[in-house]
């Protein structure tokens, strides 16, 4: 079962641009990260393999802002302050899933544990999973 565009809009809560601009970001991660495994690039780090995401993300809040403000403006203030700090939870929890990982790829600390790093994506799923249940 595929999802359509604006279900997914509406259970996300980010707009179709953003979505694009991950998917973008999915994309060009998927071919640094094809490099990376078959050593056709040695001099590319896991940092730098994770870059689209991180632009991405950088993106989407500079995106939301730019929305929220502008909702705000417009005497939507409730909607511009629940739309705004949706998508800041989204994508933090996001973000701090992928610095976790990408240190644990690089060893730079060997104590973080694949439970810990994976929690930041359980919430999100769980907020998720909330907001579905609440949409329809």
């Amino acid at each position: 079962m595929l999802f359509s565009l604006p279900e997914l809009v509406q259970w996300l809560g980010f707009a179709t641009f953003e979505m694009f601009a991950h998917l973008l970001a999915l994309l060009a991660f998927s071919v640094l990260l094809a490099l990376r495994a078959d050593g056709l690039a040695p001099g590319l780090s896991w940092w730098d393999v994770f870059v689209p995401f991180f632009a991405a993300d950088g993106l989407t809040a500079y995106f939301t802002t730019i929305v929220s403000v502008r909702l705000f403006q417009d005497g939507e203030k409730r909607l511009a302050v629940l739309r705004f700090f949706w998508v800041l939870t989204l994508l933090s929890l996001k973000f701090v899933f992928e610095m976790l990982l990408c240190q644990k790829l690089a060893e730079e600390t060997r104590e973080l544990w694949f439970g810990l790093i994976l929690s930041p994506v359980f919430i999100l799923l769980q907020l998720l999973m909330i907001r579905a249940c609440r949409v329809n």
